[in-house]
């Protein structure tokens, strides 16, 4: 990506499995990275997927952003499916601590991830990064933007923004704890009681009119709070009738998918590029362009506001 609107796709190159090295989690960190073959100075979305995902997961975005000249590199987190951690695992209750160090260890080991992806090598600006995620992802990418919350262990507060970060993309990230909370959650995300009032680096918050997510008692409403609930220089996109898969993000044939709509998809896909490119290259008017696109539209996928 540079800070030019690009009109076709990129051919895009994947790395999978790649393994980083991580003790405290017990198994390996594995890695997606998906690149577009040509280029230099290429901005990184580090992507953190939903509950039960993996590296294998959100292909209609993180197809479309390599295509785009994004270098998105996409960590297995525990929780994962496909690695089958038993439910009396004894890190089962240290999974959330877990996703937000597999996020600052990909940080950490830049270097290291270039080697073991040779297209990659000596490609990627470090000073344009940017996090991704989608609900509980979504969730633990918020940290590194400066949202906080409880520790459930003992009270304190976890705080790990990170000033390597320059933006965010939150797709259906959960709202405030508390009451807000269904049973379900209350009981398995005991650490869902964020704080978005310290969340200043500038993030879009991607959120459906329809999501009626069990992870609360209360409605759609509630999955926008960390656009409504945090300081300035964010934007919210509400898509229209988007429930909680939005159309489709996790993956091709999914079936999650609970509101399949590839118009929907594409919609997130260019104002989430859109986005990047502005919050990644100031100055630059993708993102207002492509919110006057949207507003032009006969039939709009649905509606931004700015602050």
């Amino acid at each position: 990506m540079s800070d030019h609107q690009t009109e076709t796709a990129s051919p895009v190159v994947s790395y999978a499995p790649l393994r980083l090295a991580a003790p405290r989690r017990g198994t390996d960190l594995h890695l997606r990275i998906s690149a577009p073959v040509g280029g230099q100075a290429l901005p990184v979305v580090i992507f953190s997927h939903g509950f039960g995902q993996s590296l294998h997961s959100y292909g209609p975005l993180v197809h479309h952003w390599a295509g785009q000249g994004l270098v998105v590199i996409q960590p297995t987190h525990l929780d994962s499916r496909l690695l089958g951690m038993a439910a009396d695992d004894p890190r089962q209750r240290q999974v959330w601590r877990l996703r937000e160090t597999d996020l600052t260890d990909i940080l950490d080991q830049l270097d290291r991830i270039e080697t073991m992806a040779p297209a990659i090598a000596g490609r990627l600006d470090r000073d344009r990064i940017a996090v991704a995620g989608h609900s509980w992802g979504a969730q633990t990418a918020s940290m590194l933007l400066g949202a906080t919350h409880p520790d459930p262990d003992d009270g304190s507060v976890v705080d790990i923004a990170d000033e390597r970060i320059k933006a965010g993309i939150l797709l259906a990230v959960p709202g405030t704890g508390g009451t807000n909370l269904s049973p379900f959650a209350a009981e398995h995300f005991p650490f869902m009681h964020p704080d978005f009032s310290a969340m200043t680096t500038p993030a879009l918050v991607i959120a459906g009119d329809n999501d009626k997510g069990a992870m609360t008692v209360r409605g759609p409403e509630w999955w926008r709070e960390a656009y409504d609930l945090s300081p300035a220089g964010k934007a919210l996109f509400t898509v229209f009738g988007g429930e909680h898969s939005l159309g489709g993000i996790s993956g091709y044939e999914a079936k999650e998918t609970s509101d399949e709509s590839p118009a929907r998809v594409a919609a997130i896909q260019r104002l989430s590029t859109a986005y990047l490119r502005s919050a990644l290259y100031p100055g630059n008017p993708a993102w207002e362009d492509a919110i006057a696109v949207l507003r032009a539209s006969p039939g709009p996928e649905g509606t931004v506001e700015s602050k």
